[in-house]
């Protein structure tokens, strides 16, 4: 009978340890949206060809940026790191 406990409490620990790991790594289980969340901003004048976020008047769909380095493309980056980028605004620039 002590077997049949003792195979219990392993398999119960086993089953909170993955429980709880998912609760704290993923979306699965019910948390506070506060715990995932991260600001970020719009970079502009950093995507490279072919690899910008969203569209611009000229195109509507991401990943159609013509020029590295465009003013009008922009990638979506945690927010602070736009301004420690070279050529990097938060605002796109003016044609």
């Amino acid at each position: 009978m002590s077997h049949r406990i003792g195979n219990a409490l392993v398999i119960a620990s086993a089953l909170a340890a993955v429980g709880l790991a998912l609760k704290q790594n993923t979306h699965l289980l019910a948390s506070s949206p506060a715990h995932f969340a991260l600001a970020r901003e719009r970079c502009f004048g950093v995507a490279r060809a072919g690899k910008n976020d969203c569209g611009t008047a000229l195109h509507a769909c991401a990943g159609h940026a013509r020029y590295d380095a465009a003013g009008d493309e922009w990638l979506m980056l945690p927010a602070g790191t736009c301004a420690r980028i070279a050529g990097g605004s938060l605002k796109p620039a003016t044609s």
